[in-house]
Formats: C-alpha cells, sequence, structure tokens
C-alpha cells in the first residue's frame, strides 16, 4: 500500500507530558518552541509547500497555546482562540495548499486542525451545560461545574469499493468536480462493525450486496474530525439501485479505466479523487491488484 494522506507526521505527541505542569512550562519557556501559523483553520505554508512556524511571542492576542508535541526534540504549539470559531468550512485555497504540502507537513497539519476545530466546537459540558477549560496541555477540556472529561472525538468512516467480475464501484456527489468519481463511503454507527457498516452503506447507496469484506488501510481525515477506514469488498452482483439523496451517479470501472483517471489522462473516462484523500489510495491499490 502506498503513502497515504495525512500520514507519516515526524511528531512525537509527549502524552506523558501532557498531565505534567512543570513539562508544560518547561515547553512554554524554550526558546526554540514553535507556534503553527494559521489563518483561521488554514495554514500557511512557504513555496516548498512547508508549514509556516512563528515565536510563541507571536501568539495572537485572545488566543491559547495547543501543546501539539515536539519534532526533534522541539516543542510545537498550535493557537486556540475559542472567540473565532470557523466550523469545518473548506476554504478554495485550502485545496490548493494540500495538493503541494508534504506528507509529513499535511499530516501534522491535519492534527493541528482537528484540534484547533473540536476546542471551539467543545466550550461547554455536553452533560451540565456548564463552560469547560483546557486540560492535559490541550489535549482535553474538563467541565467547571460538574467536572465531567471531554477528549478529542473520531468519527469513524468507511470507504470502501465494491468489486464484481474484474471491475470496482465507483460514485460521485452532486457537489463535486463534474467527472470527478470516488470510492462510495459512510459513517459507522453505533453499534455495528466495520464489515457491516461497508455492506450497509453499500447497499443503501447503490443498492449493491457485498461480502468478504477486507480491510486496505486508514487515514485521519481533519474536516472536521473522522478516522477514513479503506476496505474493499466481493458484490453479489452488478445490478445498481441508487439513492438519489446520496450520490447522483455510479458505475462499475475497469481496471484499465481507474489506471488511466489516476494518471490524469484526457480521455480518461472519469476524474479521479485527489492525492490527498484516501479514495485515491484505495484505488491504486485496488488496480495494482492483481485481477481475482
Amino acid at each position: 500500500m502506498r503513502e497515504v494522506g495525512f500520514t507519516g507526521a515526524t511528531l512525537d505527541r509527549a502524552d506523558r507530558e501532557r498531565n505534567d505542569p512543570e513539562a508544560l512550562s518547561a515547553a512554554l519557556g524554550d526558546w526554540r518552541a514553535r507556534l503553527l501559523v494559521l489563518d483561521g483553520l488554514d495554514p500557511r505554508i512557504d513555496a516548498a509547500g512547508r508549514l509556516i512556524w512563528a515565536s510563541l511571542a507571536d501568539l495572537p492576542e485572545g488566543s491559547e497555546p495547543l501543546f501539539l508535541g515536539r519534532i526533534d526534540g522541539i516543542p510545537h504549539f498550535a493557537p486556540l482562540d475559542m472567540h473565532r470559531r470557523h466550523g469545518a468550512v473548506r476554504s478554495p485555497a485550502l485545496f490548493g495548499m494540500l495538493a503541494l504540502m508534504p506528507a509529513d507537513q499535511a499530516s501534522l497539519y491535519a492534527a493541528a486542525r482537528s484540534l484547533v476545530d473540536w476546542h471551539q466546537r467543545h466550550g461547554f459540558c455536553a452533560a451540565c451545560g456548564s463552560a469547560t477549560e483546557i486540560f492535559r496541555s490541550g489535549w482535553a477540556r474538563r467541565c467547571g461545574g460538574c467536572g465531567a472529561e471531554h477528549f478529542p472525538r473520531t468519527d469513524p468512516v468507511v470507504i470502501m469499493l465494491a468489486e464484481h467480475d474484474g471491475r470496482a464501484l465507483v460514485g460521485r456527489q452532486k457537489a463535486w468536480p463534474a467527472g470527478r468519481y470516488s470510492a462510495l463511503a459512510g459513517f459507522v454507527e453505533v453499534g455495528e462493525s466495520i464489515e457491516e457498516a461497508v455492506a450497509r452503506e453499500t447497499l443503501e447507496e447503490a443498492g449493491v450486496q457485498v461480502r468478504s469484506v477486507r480491510y486496505v488501510a486508514s487515514q485521519p481525515w481533519p474536516f472536521a474530525s473522522s478516522l477514513m477506514i479503506a476496505c474493499i469488498a466481493e458484490a453479489q452482483d452488478d445490478a445498481l439501485d441508487l439513492d438519489r439523496n446520496e450520490i447522483e451517479d455510479a458505475m462499475w470501472v475497469t481496471r484499465d479505466e481507474v489506471r488511466a483517471a489516476l494518471a490524469g489522462a484526457p480521455d480518461a473516462r472519469f476524474g479521479a479523487p485527489p492525492r490527498y484523500a484516501i479514495a485515491h489510495s484505495l484505488l491504486t491499490a485496488w488496480a495494482e491488484s492483481p485481477a481475482g
């Protein structure tokens, strides 16, 4: 399996320091400490696509530093402003930046973005409604009323290719760029296994029953904070019955057609998802696997 987008950061998350006030104080006082420069939730990058960092002295007024961890022993932080809530909106400029960023940089940005976004969404306790405050160096919040502790959440999402007779099923949403198709995907529901979610989502969206689900890879997806779980499953037949509320279209494609799309061929049958998306990695893995 080739490198998956948003993975590969060289960050030491320094978990043992998160509950140590003295260690956090030392990190904050380290002259080498770096602060991630953000425009809202978007990164700033240089010409090489690398993240731009500043000194902790440049922490914006009203912001608090979230301890991301250490890189080569140097503390790295992200700024949190609880008065500026941005939601999970992705700016048009972000897609272009992600295409330029090296894998380790995109992975580090994904962790910072998800952490900042989570804090901005959890200023109040889900148990009693009281205001919460940062603890564990920014990796949790504690309620000032009932004492409940809240931790950054990750939502599991299955993303899958159904295969039948040497072809894979791809679909598209209406909001996507014209011609783009990708793997089907959906959130794992409570009380459901990965395999069950793959089978349910494929049936709900495309009317295709699958079996023999096999895991391929996973990817953190920071919009807002999901874990994409890529799988391939065997379809019992190739008849389609689409849920038009979920997907605009779907079709079966061959390995040659997938290879052409991944290569960006002008005569490709469809446009492939961007390289930083795990759907691109999943299609690549399927196209390079031997035909069954």
